[in-house]
């Protein structure tokens, strides 16, 4: 039993001094960082990266939001009220202009037909006149900023 024991004892000695005797082979430990923002190498195109991406989101949120503008316009006009008053509006321009057109013309009068007028109609004034001698009728659009636009229809070429 003892020689066992000796046995055991030798053993580990012996496992004891290879452990020991073979040295450690190991490389100096050096640290390097992996992101460029620290390691300054790569570092231009990672900030251009970084640049890309705050635009491209800026980009999107400025467009997602136009868009979404744009959405609650339409859907804006497009409730029902909203395209009765723009139907009852086209009426009424249109009557206002036939009503126009018949003074300058003379269909709606006997006798006694007026030779000018003038209507303000939000904020553009319509001025027309009628030269009897020339037979034409000169149309004048003043806008709210001071724009002018001039028509002028000769009277008698018309036949239908």
């Amino acid at each position: 039993m003892i020689t066992l024991e000796i046995k055991n004892i030798v053993l580990v000695f012996f496992v004891l001094c290879v452990s020991l005797i073979n040295t450690s082979t190991a490389s100096e430990l050096t640290h390097k960082f992996g992101n460029p923002a620290f390691s300054k190498e790569g570092y231009s195109q990672h900030a251009l990266s970084i640049e890309q991406l705050q635009y491209t989101r800026e980009n999107d949120r400025i467009k997602d939001e136009k868009s979404a503008l744009s959405q609650a316009e339409r859907d804006e006009k497009n409730k029902t009220i909203n395209k009765f008053i723009a139907n009852v509006e086209s009426r009424i321009y249109a009557n206002l202009s036939k009503q126009l057109v018949d003074n300058m013309f003379g269909t709606s009068c006997t006798s006694n037909c007026a030779t000018s007028g003038t209507a303000n109609v939000e904020g553009s004034t319509i001025y027309w006149v009628k030269d009897t001698s020339t037979e034409i009728i000169s149309l004048t659009i003043t806008d709210p900023t001071g724009t002018v636009s001039t028509l002028t229809v000769p009277v008698g070429d018309f036949i239908f």
